[in-house]
């Protein structure tokens, strides 16, 4: 998978993997740790951290000062006072306690993982990489019944910005066929381009192949629900003003049809719309399906637990119930 090509050089793919909630308890279940409990929390102390990784207590505190935010945001801790007191007195038997130890350093399981990912020089690190990684394309295979292509409608809200993107999309393609000089295929291929490259800086043939799409396949079948919206946008816009300069100046041009989208671009409300959808489509799509848009690249995050959990967790669903489940609102959209 190319999203972890190398986890050690990429924050992003390194967070991908944390903040899945669906993928963390399987990796757990396949390692060999046994971590020790304190107020409700599994812990790892930085020594067991270094028996587990097979390297000297010296390389993981090096490697906790170079990346002690992340580490830290992932859930790494320093107990002092009278935490430590109580932790000493609850595993004074397991660990041998310098006697003026002012602190302790405890990972959480998150932050153990996340110290693997960083560590280079460890082979056990290395193993432990390719086992997640082999864990986290497991689990969202078996979640998308093993292909990646429509993982956007496990989202409880595409089927309704699919079908509302359907009536927009007609709309324009009717204004076109109507209102548009040229080539039937031409000019609706060519203006459908222009809008994609304007939501997500791709043309239909670029985002295809990086998909792996044959010539069939429906683009639109494949967009997550932002991203239908945000096209939605510009073709009830672009269809409008199409309809409009007709009635003023008879037949409009496809690059008249150009300036139009240009116009829309520039339009400040539609800047969100617009960056909401290219920072899902880069994020998610790096996540769920490893496929790197590298004209939006910019835009990249790590994609939160909430959005693993709506596409491959508890909240995300399956698109034929989905579809019954929402028969009576989609007859109603429909009209």
């Amino acid at each position: 998978m190319g999203m972890a090509k190398d986890l050690t050089t990429s924050e992003i793919s390194r967070q991908n993997i944390l903040n899945n909630p669906v993928a963390l308890p399987r990796i757990r279940e396949a390692l060999e740790i046994k971590p020790l409990e304190f107020n409700g929390v599994l812990y790892i102390t930085r020594q067991m951290a270094a028996d587990f990784y097979e390297v000297d207590l010296r390389t993981i505190t090096n490697c906790l000062n170079a990346n002690e935010e992340e580490l830290k945001r992932n859930g790494y801790r320093v107990i002092k006072g009278n935490e430590l007191k109580e932790f000493k007195l609850k595993y004074v038997r397991e660990i041998d306690f310098p006697n003026k130890m002012p602190h302790l350093g405890l990972f959480d399981f998150r932050s153990f993982l996340n110290i693997g990912m960083l560590l280079t020089t460890s082979e056990k690190a290395k193993w432990l990489r390719g086992r997640i990684l082999d864990i986290v394309i497991a689990v969202i295979n078996e979640k998308t019944g093993g292909g990646t292509k429509y993982i956007n409608r496990r989202d409880r809200n595409y089927v309704i910005s699919a079908v509302q993107e359907e009536n927009y999309h007609k709309k324009l393609t009717d204004a076109i066929r109507d209102y548009v000089d040229g080539h039937k295929t031409f000019k609706y291929s060519t203006i459908m381009d222009m809008i994609y490259k304007a939501v997500f800086c791709e043309k239909a043939k670029e985002y295809k192949k990086l998909l792996e799409l044959s010539e069939k396949d429906n683009l639109r079948r494949t967009l997550y629900a932002e991203v239908l919206v945000s096209i939605s946008a510009f073709e009830n816009h672009v269809a409008e003003t199409i309809k409009a300069k007709a009635k003023e100046m008879g037949p409009v041009s496809v690059e008249e049809v150009g300036e139009f989208v240009k116009e829309l671009s520039a339009m400040p409300f539609v800047k969100p719309i617009i960056e909401d959808a290219r920072t899902k489509m880069a994020s998610r799509d790096l996540a769920f399906r490893d496929v790197y848009h590298g004209n939006i690249a910019e835009y990249l995050k790590a994609v939160s637990p909430e959005e693993y959990e709506k596409f491959i967790g508890s909240q995300s669903v399956d698109f034929d119930h989905l579809l019954d489940e929402n028969k009576a609102v989609l007859d109603r959209l429909k009209q």
